[in-house]
């Protein structure tokens, strides 16, 4: 028996354990493990991140408190006889309270997750979103939360996914507009639709773009206008990818496998990205195996890793991840020298 591994799964744990705890006393660490599908030292693990979690603030008498004693061995082992005891969250019984100024963030953040929303999801945003406003009298304040222009709510997005949706069914052609934040342009885009996908907080169109030539992935918050055109799709229909694993892993038409070596600091990487290899080395780390369907998106990746990810192959993947690395470091060079005072700086031949 085991449980799901990753940050995800153990906050998922945490949710279903910490309510549990709180309204049961002397639960056995044997117990919950059987309740939560997981091995006691998972749950020891999981308890331990009790600790730094609790009250804003982040002082001892504000985070919730877990008695290890009572549950962990002198080894740092699972005793088989521990008894859980949770201390210091009282507050856990206590009715939610909201503040306008929360309450209206929550009523924005359900307001963007609409935009990607299916029909029923949608429906469902709008009664949550409802008994807030009636129950915090927040709508006009709602309203009055400012936001940046990138972040603004846009039109509604599960129309525009039903659209797309009956067009990839219909098997006809689409002409978007899209906008590109990372070159600030909106281009034209002539597109043999597949179908919407989401992944997260936002939904796609999977489509064959006929300018790259290639399959490519449009997020609809990003989508300007569209026109179902009367042509015919060009391409061999296909269902739509899937993004359980991310927007830009595993498309096999372009995707190439890449291994990268993971120094031990870099391995919680394979938490929440899929590797369809992982090799473990002596000095702790790791040689994992990776399917990339866009360069862009590794190199992002590996300048976050840096300096603990390397490329092992192919060779390209390393010359453009120094690229961008070189580009970075001239970047933060130019700015860092633009801060010292014109007077402090060393006169030319000095």
């Amino acid at each position: 028996m085991s449980a799901a591994s990753g940050a995800q799964a153990q906050v998922s744990r945490l949710l279903t354990l910490v309510p549990f705890l709180h309204h049961h006393d002397q639960v056995r660490l044997a117990d919950a493990a059987a309740l939560l599908d997981a091995t006691p030292q998972q749950v020891l693990n999981d308890l331990k991140v009790l600790f730094l979690c609790g009250l804003p603030g982040g002082m001892p008498d504000d985070l919730i408190d877990v008695d290890l004693d009572a549950i962990e061995t002198d080894g740092a082992e699972p005793r088989a006889d521990g008894v859980i005891r949770v201390s210091n969250a009282d507050y856990l019984d206590r009715p939610l309270r909201l503040t306008p100024v929360e309450a209206s963030a929550i009523i924005l953040s359900l307001r963007l997750l609409r935009e990607s929303a299916s029909p029923q999801t949608a429906a469902l945003v709008d009664g949550v979103v409802e008994k807030l406003q009636g129950a915090a009298d927040v709508g006009a304040a709602a309203d009055r939360v400012a936001v940046t222009p990138g972040e603004a709510p846009g039109p509604d997005r599960s129309e525009l996914a039903a659209r797309l949706e009956q067009a990839a069914y219909d098997a006809r052609q689409v002409r978007l507009r899209y906008h590109v934040p990372s070159r600030d342009e909106v281009s034209d885009r002539r597109v043999d639709p597949r179908g919407v996908v989401r992944e997260g907080a936002h939904a796609y169109l999977d489509a064959w773009c006929h300018r790259a030539g290639g399959p490519r992935l449009f997020r609809l918050d990003r989508i300007t206008e569209v026109e179902v055109l009367d042509a015919a799709v060009e391409t061999e229909p296909a269902a739509p990818r899937d993004l359980s694993t991310g927007p830009l892993v595993g498309d096999a038409t372009t995707a190439r496998t890449v291994t990268v070596h993971l120094a031990p600091p870099a391995l919680w990487m394979t938490d929440y990205y899929d590797v369809t290899a992982l090799r473990p080395l002596p000095d702790g780390g790791a040689e994992v195996d990776l399917v990339v369907a866009d360069p862009r998106w590794l190199t992002r990746l590996l300048l976050r890793l840096a300096p603990h990810a390397a490329v092992v192959r192919p060779r390209e993947f390393t010359d453009s991840f120094l690229s961008a690395a070189r580009a970075a470091r001239a970047l933060y060079d130019e700015r860092v020298d633009s801060m010292v005072p014109v007077q402090q700086r060393p006169e030319d031949g000095s």
